[in-house]
């Protein structure tokens, strides 16, 4: 089975990918945090989150029961 990488082109020209980015570029922030600045809901962050991540232009790490972004 071939791996496919999600298009990093196509991940940055939604303008909420990249109102995120601008986000995480100022500071290490929980995902909360970061819907808690957009009027939609946390799932709908949550997939804009991972998307970024499987284009690795955000860093996850988890400790503990928080989840923050790099």
């Amino acid at each position: 089975m071939m791996n496919l990488r999600r298009d990093v082109f196509q991940a940055i020209a939604d303008p909420t990918r990249r109102a995120i980015l601008l986000l995480v570029a100022s500071q290490s922030i929980t995902a909360g945090a970061i819907a808690a600045n957009f009027n939609m809901a946390k799932p709908t962050v949550s997939k804009h989150l991972q998307i970024l991540a499987e284009c690795e232009l955000l860093v996850q790490k988890k400790k503990e029961r928080n989840c923050r972004f790099y």
